[in-house]
């Protein structure tokens, strides 16, 4: 089954891709690795922003962080030309703004993980680092970033 007949069962229409906000660019493919650039969390067009533990809840932070995994999903397609190139999601690093007594991050990130593996089976399990950090670029409640092993032409 196709990557795309998968997501097409999990109800999963793939936004635009994201363009870069500053000076780099969205993905770089090099030595078989396509490197990620930080994705944000969009819902109909809205950046869901907020600190977990101080105004949204786990929840919240997952939802963010799938829809941080979608817009990674809709870059590596950008990048890629087809996302059946994808021979393995090898990293995913999770930052997530959060209050000083916030130890929840791993659950957030959650999100985002449980989505790759989701849409790519075992090919999507990976590693990943989850990180609270005091603010991220424009408010937003999660950035992901993510490292994907790219098959060969």
């Amino acid at each position: 089954m196709s990557i795309e007949t998968r997501l097409a069962e999990l109800g999963i229409t793939l936004p635009q891709p994201a363009a870069p906000v500053a000076s780099y660019v969205a993905a770089v493919e090099a030595n078989g690795l396509l490197h990620i650039s930080g994705q944000l969390p969009f819902v109909d067009g809205q950046l869901m922003t907020g600190r977990l533990g101080e105004d949204r809840d786990v929840d919240y932070g997952q939802t963010a962080a799938k829809m941080c995994g979608v817009m990674l999903i809709a870059q590596i397609k950008a990048a890629l030309g087809s996302l059946d190139r994808v021979e393995r999601i090898v990293k995913l690093g999770a930052f997530i703004s959060s209050g000083a007594d916030f130890t929840d991050q791993p659950k957030v990130a959650n999100g985002a993980s449980d989505l790759m593996v989701s849409v790519f089976g075992d090919a999507g399990k990976h590693a990943r680092s989850a990180v609270g950090v005091p603010v991220l670029p424009l408010g937003a409640v999660v950035e992901i970033d993510a490292i994907v092993a790219v098959k060969s032409a």
